[in-house]
């Protein structure tokens, strides 16, 4: 099972939908506050329809409070338009760590520091990044593909 770690999210659609896709990926999401909204918000809730119920999800205060529940830094990938490495050339194991940062400025420095595995999602060069959620859908799409072969989601 991937992990998706959201730190500090700001558009509740986004993290909605993301919710969506973990639940129907098998996926747990993991939420670093300050959040740019209540997980309540009626938002959240219509993006992810009536299956939040169903999603595993947790929440953390601060990004030192998610750390230590992380067991091995090496497979913790942190996603930004600012990486060298393609998310493409990565191998990915079950138990990995997919990072992205908020919608309006990506990952601060306080994150970046503690890893290694800075990855990019390629662009024709005419946008500077992707969607979040997107960006997340790119991610678990390629890691599940290469973790389960054609059957894509482990049941």
């Amino acid at each position: 099972m991937l992990n998706i770690v959201l730190v500090h999210p700001e558009i509740p659609n986004n993290t909605g939908n993301i919710g969506r896709l973990c639940v129907g990926t098998n996926c747990r999401l993991h939420l670093i506050h300050p959040l740019g909204f209540e997980i309540t918000d009626k938002q959240v809730k219509r993006s992810g329809l009536d299956y939040w119920q169903h999603l595993e999800w947790y929440e953390y205060e601060n990004v030192a409070d998610w750390i230590t529940k992380v067991e091995d830094r090496s497979r913790v990938f942190l996603f930004s338009s600012h990486g060298k490495t393609s998310y493409l050339e990565v191998e990915y194991q079950d138990e990995d760590w997919l990072v992205f940062g908020r919608e309006s400025v990506g990952l601060s420095d306080e994150v970046l520091k503690e890893f290694e595995n800075y990855l990019t999602i390629p662009t024709s060069g005419k946008v500077r990044s992707y969607n979040l959620a997107n960006a997340v859908t790119f991610s678990i799409g390629e890691a599940l593909r290469q973790i389960n072969g054609v059957e894509m989601i482990s049941k």
